[in-house]
């Protein structure tokens, strides 16, 4: 005797499911935004002849990038921050990842040495020893190339 297959469709309710993917996909572009946050008014100096580092989505998520303007701002993530705050973000990223995470440093080419170096104290009495300072590899876009024309102009006088 032959059975009888059942005929009938199955019906999926497809709406949790575009919910959630909508809510994924929300969360991943506020996410982004904020890992990108720099500030642009730091002007890298041209730094041809050191190694390439990627601090963008290839970096690891322990990596902390520190900017250092021309007038003595330090700042993560676009936010101020002084001596104490950032004294306190490495206490907590050492007591997280230990001595192994980065530091990168966004040193402004005009600041001054006294205010990177206030950023180094901070890491030396921490106990971070891995600090990075980034440089633009090659000028790619019309502010950086006229910004490091006019060094170069200066340069020579």
């Amino acid at each position: 005797m032959a059975r009888r297959k059942n005929q009938e469709g199955c019906d999926l309710n497809m709406t949790p499911m575009i919910d959630v993917v909508f809510q994924l996909i929300i969360f991943f572009i506020v996410t982004i935004n904020i890992a990108d946050a720099k500030d642009e008014d730091v002007r890298l100096e041209l730094g041809v002849h050191g190694a390439e580092v990627e601090t963008g989505g290839d970096a690891p998520a322990s990596a902390l990038v520190i900017d250092v303007s021309s007038k003595g701002r330090v700042s993560i993530n676009n936010r101020d921050v002084d001596t104490a705050g950032l004294r306190q973000i490495m206490k907590q990223r050492y007591a997280r990842y230990g001595s192994t995470f980065d530091v990168c440093v966004r040193g402004d080419a005009r600041a001054r040495h006294d205010y990177v170096r206030k950023v180094m104290d901070v890491c030396t009495s921490e106990g971070v020893g891995r600090v990075t300072f980034l440089a633009v590899k090659d000028a790619r876009t019309p502010a950086q190339i006229k910004f490091l024309a006019d060094r170069e102009r200066r340069s020579r006088r």
